[in-house]
């Protein structure tokens, strides 16, 4: 650090020119000139690229880190582990321009997977507690208030966990209400689909990481589940997915099953699995071009009620079922409780107390110590109790629901009224519908409910109630403070009121009532509503878990009180953004208590063109998530909104969570819309943060169209994702065509745009990137290796009409180029430039359009500068802070100022800092003195391009926002030292 802090002294003198081309600096000079080789030099940034060649020429030191999978919780399997002690971060190169940049070399070439051990995750074997057990079920309200995921539900024992279901931010709930992951044995999946087991890729990661040698757990779901496992194989290592076990028959044999699976079966619990179809399916009419051929899923009711007549007239073993229609209902029954032990029988048989107690309180029959007979558990017991049971139901669609009728092996749980039949049936005390409203609402499905007979409800499946009130109450909290001090910047979140939403055409309109026997009581799930089980006092509902409501009100009121001088920076900010309190150039400052906060605008950058005449409805940049690693309490993992408004949408990337990040920021119905209105979908690399909520966005978008004529999404990115989306479309039909990165470089797309296509073998857009004057890959380099492996070429020819496509898209969008360009982080990693189409005003002056610059993850590069010059806005990964530079090296990420410095280097009018490892949960740490056009993101942050001059002005109110925040990890489960990959 001592040597950038030299150089920046050294060349902000007045005689920087000078030195950059005395005799005494020759080195210097060849350096830069062979590192960028920027034909067009920026001469409004010379004084700044010598600060960023500093950051280049650090010479990372030797990092000793042991070989573990706990650095690799959101890492794909062909970057899947540390640097083994001993070894060093960096190969040592002959290559120039290697070792002028520092970087992870291992680790970008995709080698570092062999510097560690091979892990084996065991399942830790516990000792199961029979007796004095305490147990309940309890809901786990993933996504219940954004409607996006179906809610969890976590089986709880003293020593065992089950959890059934896993979506979309089932960590980040887990995280915030203090649910430890780690405890978790079992997770049973009632369907194998994007909305039930979206979340599943990301957890099989953060528990491969943790300790020292990693967990695992067993996964269980139906026979598509090996649909689901093989796709993840493509970025998630074997070792976390050994466990994955499936049960019943596959999806395409014929006949109705009837057979009742036995995944557990336990002295403390068996879990029971009934599997189901749907009774009708429809077949769909053609395959679209380049999406899976499996059919389209079935169908709710009002479609079955059109194609009734139609779809009787064919037989049930001839309708076109699809993996991922599967349905579980399944069965938790706790074993008998054991009557009262009599300890005076047991004397009068010759028992002395010991041992021999406990064993015929567990059934044991023992021998008597004074007589010569055998003790048996019913000569001393009184009378048992029935164990309580619990199902966990899930009848996607009134379909599934129709094979009911079919269904024997839940016909011991209903109920009979007369004494006999009484006899012979299982009392269920409590059943959780996972079911939607639009099935629950339905008087077949009540009728079924009432054939459980005094039992109770639990309606879990996307009540309306539940959308009113935030699920991620912590990341709430900072959305209402960030509100109040800036709605400019943070809007606020898009949570409609129920009179609201139950005017919407979309919402379902079921009776508000269910028409139920007196005897049945049915009540709405909330968040950490628990049902007791055990012990057999407590049987039923407990409610004390449940977060209490916090208002916006409560919230605003508890920050003035914490810092006063909240209340003057807001209107002052208030001021600024509406143009009444703005210093020509200078500098601003608010005094308020007695505290001066200056606002660096000494060097104020001078307007860009394309930002001549701008609206509010050109363009918006809403960072959905602007963590790196695992979703936190605060910050989700990547993923950035490009809202066109008439003209579409565009997401980069597209990590865990953003479906529900979408309805946070514009609302369930505003969501839908912008789903509908993509354009296309950019993911940078295969790391789990970057791409796992990809599935969910394209499978809401296929049903959200399903009636609408459409064209298959567009989806861009490295050729790893391909792999994995083949696979996952075999399990559910996503409607997409996929386009490699390489194809959308600026040299594949010169060639594309000539029409030529010489290459039959497809390495177009590779050898074009090496003459497009990327040192750090050219021909014959040792980085060359990781870009040109057997069979990594796809075939150029077939791209080109995806090509076509796609600058149709593009024009249609306002958009005059999606270019792709490789960054320094692992193999086939892109960062992305989207230009707009330049523009006439009324004058008929041509303005040029804006430039969005996004870095992915990667180390400070040439190809990135580069790709940023002119840039209207750089969106740059910040993982790190600024004394952590080795630790960005092993990473291959940037700090804080190495993203500056890139932005200064290209002219990047503003810049935004985003990716921060959650080590930050809530501010990053930064040095605002350098960052004079430089904003920190926060998730759901909202940029326009009308506010773009306003933008850092707002940096050292955050500042105050959070000048008590600790700089700590508050995640039971993140190991600081691999917190960010």
């Amino acid at each position: 650090m001592s040597q950038i802090s030299s150089l920046r002294l050294l060349f902000s003198s007045a005689n920087h020119h000078a030195l950059l081309t005395s005799p005494l600096t020759p080195k210097l000079s060849l350096s830069l000139s062979h590192l960028f080789k920027i034909k067009h030099p920026f001469p409004h940034t010379h004084k700044l690229r010598p600060l960023l060649f500093a950051a280049y020429s650090r010479k990372p030191k030797n990092i000793d880190r042991p070989g573990s999978l706990s650095g690799s919780r959101r890492r794909s399997s062909s970057s899947s582990k540390k640097e083994d002690k001993g070894k060093s971060a960096m190969e040592e190169s002959s290559n120039a321009t290697a070792e002028s940049i520092g970087f992870n070399k291992r680790r970008a070439e995709g080698k570092d997977k062999n510097d560690g051990p091979r892990k084996n995750l065991q399942l830790k074997v516990r000792k199961l507690n029979p007796v004095n057990t305490i147990s309940y079920v309890q809901i786990l309200g993933t996504g219940m208030d954004t409607q996006d995921t179906t809610p969890s539900v976590l089986l709880f024992f003293d020593k065992q966990r089950f959890i059934f279901n896993a979506g979309e931010g089932l960590q980040r709930f887990c995280t915030e209400h203090k649910i430890k992951l780690s405890k978790i044995d079992h997770i049973f999946l009632s369907r194998v689909c994007s909305e039930t087991a979206g979340g599943l890729p990301g957890l099989l990661l953060t528990l491969a990481g943790m300790g020292e040698e990693g967990m695992s757990v067993n996964v269980w779901g139906p026979s598509d589940l090996k649909y689901l496992v093989n796709a993840m194989k493509s970025f998630i290592p074997n070792a976390a997915m050994v466990h994955a076990r499936s049960f019943g028959p596959t999806v395409d044999s014929s006949g109705v099953t009837d057979d009742l699976f036995v995944p557990i079966n336990d002295e403390v619990v068996k879990i029971s699995a009934v599997l189901l179809r749907p009774r009708y399916s429809k077949v769909s009419k053609t395959t679209k071009e380049g999406s899976s051929e499996l059919d389209d899923p079935p169908v709710g009711v009002s479609h079955l009620e059109k194609n009734l007549s139609v779809e009787r007239m064919q037989s049930t073993d001839k309708l076109a079922l699809k993996p991922g229609d599967l349905a579980v209902v399944y069965i938790c029954e706790l074993p008998e409780i054991k009557g009262k032990f009599d300890p005076k029988k047991a004397a009068a048989l010759g028992l002395r107390p010991g041992p021999k107690y406990r064993e015929l309180q567990l059934g044991n029959s023992v021998q008597s110590d004074h007589q010569d007979i055998m003790v048996h558990p019913g000569d001393v017991l009184g009378p048992s109790v029935p164990g309580p049971i619990v199902l966990v139901v899930d009848f996607p669609t009134s379909s599934h629901l129709q094979e009911l009728s079919s269904i024997h092996s839940l016909t011991p749980y209903y109920s009979y009224p007369s004494e006999q039949s009484k006899e012979m049936c299982k009392k269920v005390d409590c059943v959780i519908h996972l079911s939607p409203a639009s099935v629950t609402c339905t008087t077949e499905y009540q009728q079924w409910m009432s054939r459980f007979g005094e039992v109770q409800h639990v309606m879990a499946g996307h009540q309306l109630k539940n959308v009113e009130i935030p699920i991620l109450k912590s990341s709430a909290r900072i959305a209402t403070r960030l509100n109040y001090l800036c709605p400019q910047f943070f809007p606020s979140p898009g949570f409609w009121s129920l009179p609201q939403l139950k005017s919407l055409p979309s919402v379902s309109k079921g009776p508000n009532e269910f028409s139920l026997p007196a005897s049945c009581q049915v009540i709405t799930a909330e968040n950490l509503l628990k049902f007791h089980l055990r012990p057999y006092a407590q049987l039923g509902l407990d409610r004390s878990g449940i977060p209490e409501i916090t208002s916006r009100l409560k919230i605003i009121e508890d920050l003035i009180t914490e810092i006063p001088e909240i209340v003057d920076a807001s209107e002052h900010i208030t001021q600024l953004l509406h143009g009444n309190n703005i210093a020509n150039g200078g500098s601003t400052t608010l005094q308020a208590n007695n505290v001066v906060m200056e606002e660096p605008w000494l060097h104020e950058t001078a307007l860009p063109s394309c930002l001549e005449g701008i609206t509010r409805e050109d363009m918006e940049i809403v960072l959905l998530g602007t963590g790196s690693s695992q979703p936190s309490k605060y910050r989700n993992v990547t993923s950035i909104f490009i809202n066109l408004f008439s003209k579409g949408t565009i997401l980069l990337d597209c990590g865990e969570g953003t479906l529900g990040q979408l309805k946070r920021r514009f609302g369930i119905e505003g969501a839908d819309e912008a789903v509908k209105g993509l354009r296309c979908i950019w993911i940078s690399h295969i790391h789990a943060d970057h791409h796992t909520g990809l599935a969910r966005i394209l499978a809401l978008r296929r049903d959200l169209l399903n009636e609408t004529p459409h064209e298959p999404l567009v989806v861009v990115g490295p050729r790893q994702l391909k792999i994995f989306l083949d696979a996952y479309q075999k399990l559910e039909d996503l409607d997409m065509q996929f386009l490699d990165c390489r194809q959308t470089t600026e040299a594949s797309l010169k060639t594309f745009e000539s029409g030529e296509n010489n290459d039959v073998n497809g390495s177009v857009g590779v050898q074009n990137d090496q003459k497009n004057g990327s040192n750090l890959f050219a021909k014959g380099s040792r980085m060359e290796s990781y870009w040109k492996r057997p069979s990594s070429p796809a075939d150029a020819s077939a791209a080109f009409p995806l090509l076509t496509m796609l600058k149709k898209i593009l024009r249609e969008a306002g958009l005059e180029a999606l270019i792709s360009f490789p960054v320094i982080h692992c193999p086939q990693a892109y960062g992305v430039v989207l230009k707009a189409a330049d523009r006439t005003n009324s004058t008929g002056k041509k303005i040029p359009g804006w430039k969005i610059v996004y870095s992915g993850d990667t180390r400070p590069c040439p190809e990135l500068v580069e790709a940023s010059h002119g840039a209207t806005v750089l969106i740059h990964e910040a993982t790190f802070e600024d004394g952590m530079v080795e630790e960005a090296i092993a990473r291959n990420h940037s700090t804080t100022q190495e993203a500056i410095e890139v932005g200064d280097a290209a002219g990047a009018y503003r810049i935004i800092l985003t990716h921060f490892s959650q080590r930050y949960p809530k501010i990053p740490v930064f040095d605002e003195t350098h960052m004079h056009k430089t904003s920190i993101a926060f998730d759901l942050m909202s940029v326009n391009l009308a506010d773009l001059p306003m933008l850092p002005r707002v940096l050292p109110y955050l500042k105050l926002l959070f000048r008590d925040e600790m700089i700590v990890d508050e995640s039971d489960d993140v190991n600081l030292a691999t917190a960010a990959i």
